[in-house]
């Protein structure tokens, strides 16, 4: 087994060795990726140092599976020339997501479309990966109607520049460089990803196109408004789902505690529920403020966490890897 890692010293690609470290994954060779000015530098995996190469002699080496973390513009140069030469290539940006003929997967959700072929994949936007992870048996149960989303997403998901400027912003430091238009630390920005003429944002239009994508059903009604918080730890969701079909609470509660990867924190009583600071650093999406909605009919209010850095991003993608390793599609 080898897989190149490309992106390998950026925020989500230091988790993403971390991630692969772990796994069950038995690998023989990782080829770190890097630009040209971090080439012979080294990262750390499994005890050893491992030189940073670029792109062309990534392609050379010929791996197995490529996990692509270094962003659209990258993607979209190099994704082809790797799939070209019989490599899977897994892609954390946008620049595939949306693509007809390349998947968009959670493997718990939709695995199944996986194959042979699937030379490129793309991996979900971090904040659609935990929603649909918690929607996906409520959908196959009751079918959703509508979704109403609120987000409150850490500044990892903005990169190691945003994480700086918090930080810098949090003791004080003269003249700190503003990655976003305005302080963030002490503050929430409703601003994720870049203004549309209509008015929503790029980061929510990823959650109503790919949400429909993966659930396989592009009659979803979604709106959703995305805010940038000051926390480091991940992403937390408020969603607002109305059914087709009437539920009980005590269903919808056994089918998110029945369904791989989600852990139901939901004992408000005891100041029970999911929580950003307790999310990070694990793989598992968190549940909880499960309750109806008695403003109108068969609709449902969930709170929705989880580590934007794990499962939003590399441990999904390496759960893909896996995928495909154990259906011995490589």
């Amino acid at each position: 087994m080898k897989i190149a890692l490309v992106g390998a010293t950026g925020l989500v690609g230091s988790v993403m060795l971390n991630v692969l470290e772990r796994s069950k994954l038995q690998i023989d060779e990782l080829f770190p990726v890097a630009s040209e000015k971090s080439v012979g530098k080294t990262v750390l995996f499994k005890q050893s140092e491992i030189a940073l190469m670029g792109l062309e002699k990534a392609v050379e080496k010929s791996p197995d599976i490529a996990i692509f973390s270094a962003g659209g513009q990258t993607a979209k140069d190099w994704a082809r020339k790797f799939a070209d030469k019989g490599i899977f290539v897994i892609d954390n940006s946008s620049a595939w997501r949306m693509n007809n003929n390349i998947p968009l997967v959670v493997p718990e959700i939709n695995g199944g479309i996986l194959d042979v072929n699937s030379k490129i994949i793309a991996n979900p936007n971090c904040s659609t990966i935990q929603m649909v992870m918690a929607l996906a048996p409520l959908h196959k149960a009751f079918g959703i109607e509508r979704l109403v989303i609120s987000t409150y997403q850490s500044v990892t998901g903005s990169g190691a520049k945003a994480v700086r400027q918090m930080q810098d912003e949090r003791i004080c430091r003269p003249q700190v460089q503003l990655f976003y238009p305005h302080p963030i630390d002490l503050n929430v920005i409703p601003h994720g990803g870049d203004f549309m003429g209509n008015g929503y944002t790029t980061e929510e239009e990823k959650l109503i196109n790919e949400t429909k994508k993966i659930l396989n059903d592009y009659s979803l009604r979604i709106t959703a408004t995305v805010v940038r918080v000051p926390v480091f730890g991940g992403h937390s969701e408020s969603i607002n789902v109305e059914f087709k079909k009437e539920f009980e609470l005590e269903k919808v509660v056994e089918l998110l505690e029945n369904f791989p990867g989600i852990i139901v924190q939901n004992d408000p009583e005891n100041n029970i529920y999911p929580m950003p600071k307790y999310a990070e650093g694990k793989d598992a999406v968190f549940v909880g403020r499960i309750r109806r909605d008695f403003s109108q009919p068969k609709t449902l209010n969930l709170w929705v966490v989880s580590d934007n850095l794990r499962k939003g991003a590399a441990t999904n993608a390496v759960q893909i890897v896996e995928y495909l390793v154990d259906h011995k599609f490589v």
